[in-house]
């Protein structure tokens, strides 16, 4: 769409400039003076080679402007993969610390769970003995 908007601009300031030429004439006075007449005409002709390289000029621009645009688009598309990427990487890094962390804790919990049992049963073979006696 951008390309299409400079191209008309262009196209329409050519379209409204203008020729002009401009001629001189020396005319002899009867008297030995010389009168100088300039005459300036201002033409709408148009010179289609111009236009022509003109035309060429903005349509080149305009493709290496779309150009950068979409390379520019790819370069962020990329950048936003890989960190997509890496983001992925470090999740599941945490991901897997979480769960060690939680496998060691877990394990520490029923060793501290089998210790209490195994001082509790050997409690109560204690107060057994001792009702016993």
């Amino acid at each position: 769409m951008k390309k299409h908007i400079l191209a008309a601009v262009a196209v329409s300031t050519l379209f409204v400039a203008c020729t002009k030429s401009t001629t001189t004439e020396k005319t002899e006075n009867p008297d030995g003076s010389v009168t100088t007449t300039t005459t300036t005409e201002i033409g709408t002709g148009l010179d289609t080679s111009k236009i022509d390289k003109a035309k060429s000029d903005i349509k080149n621009t305009v493709n290496n402007a779309g150009d950068k645009i979409e390379n520019t688009a790819q370069k962020a598309k990329e950048d936003i993969n890989a960190a997509g990427k890496d983001i992925k990487a470090e999740a599941n890094k945490v991901g897997k610390d979480i769960k060690s962390g939680a496998q060691d804790v877990s394990k520490d919990v029923k060793d501290v769970a089998a210790k209490g049992a195994q001082k509790v049963e050997d409690g109560a073979k204690k107060f057994k003995e001792d009702l016993k006696k």
